[in-house]
């Protein structure tokens, strides 16, 4: 069973050497280091933090997603890279006609444990306004959804997550724990934006014939990722081998009270409604 002691200060489960969080945000060692990030991600789109969560924070985040995989709901759906059916208004080999595959099991935020470090990170102010000062868009806002707000996922051999936009400007993981191999990150950034959906580009990523416009991340443990996920497309390769990748999702937003729809509710989570469930 994982540990279900939680430390006073979430920040005990970050490397403050290198990323700064517990100090003010005038310090200069902070401030280095968000424009630093900042300049990554307005530059690439993502911004990595390598070796941002500590490993025994990891072990913990990975027990928890083991122990709860039973709860999980199993996502195995088929639909476009803009999240919604195939359109047949559309000719054949058009984005907006071409269904991908996306099959992971998910955790939603209700079934994640109040111990578990992955929450307590997330839940925590201070981490949110680090973030918020990398994005550089204003306050930001946890998502007010309880199922989709936080969520583990679990992939085990053959499962992917087919290319897509996001439904929010920006999405935060931290890698737990790597497959054998697959599952990999891959990212397109800035591929669509306001007015041009640049479609021809598009049905070139999904064709698998882009090439090196398409970036490739490997999953390490313990870093944590921001994306621009509304106009970058992107997925996650098919996972080999009998080791499980799990990866933990912040959602964020750049407004308060924003959720998830119903739609994608219940086909992320299987139900559209939180559950009542022992901590």
């Amino acid at each position: 069973m994982p540990d279900q002691r939680a430390p006073s200060d979430p920040s005990t489960y970050i490397d403050t050497a290198r990323y700064p969080v517990h100090l003010h945000h005038d310090d200069p060692a902070r401030r280095a280091v968000v424009e630093r990030l900042r300049h990554d991600l307005a530059t690439n789109g993502v911004a990595i933090l390598d070796g941002f969560v500590t490993p025994e924070a990891v072990a913990r985040i990975a027990a928890d997603a083991d122990v709860r995989l039973v709860d999980a709901h199993l996502e195995d759906v088929w639909g476009t890279a803009y999240l919604g059916l195939p359109d047949e208004s559309f000719p054949e080999g058009h984005p907006r006609r071409t269904a991908v595959h996306s099959r992971t099991h998910v955790l939603a935020y209700d079934l994640v444990p109040a111990s578990c470090p992955a929450r307590q990170l997330f839940e925590w102010d201070a981490l949110a306004a680090f973030l918020g000062e990398i994005i550089d868009r204003g306050p930001l806002y946890r998502m007010d959804d309880p199922l989709g707000a936080l969520n583990l996922t679990v992939m085990d051999e053959g499962h992917v997550q087919g290319w897509h936009y996001d439904s929010t400007d920006f999405v935060v993981s931290i890698a737990v724990r790597a497959s054998d191999a697959g599952g990999d990150f891959e990212c397109v950034a800035d591929q669509r934006s306001t007015g041009d959906e640049r479609y021809e580009q598009v049905a070139e990523v999904l064709a698998g014939t882009a090439g090196d416009r398409v970036a490739v991340y490997p999953m390490t443990p313990g870093t944590l990722m921001v994306f621009e996920g509304r106009n970058a497309l992107h997925r996650v390769s098919p996972v080999v081998g009998d080791v499980s990748r799990v990866v933990a999702l912040f959602g964020y937003a750049t407004a308060p009270g924003t959720s998830s729809s119903d739609l994608l509710k219940l086909v992320r989570y299987g139900r559209t409604e939180p559950l009542e469930v022992a901590s």
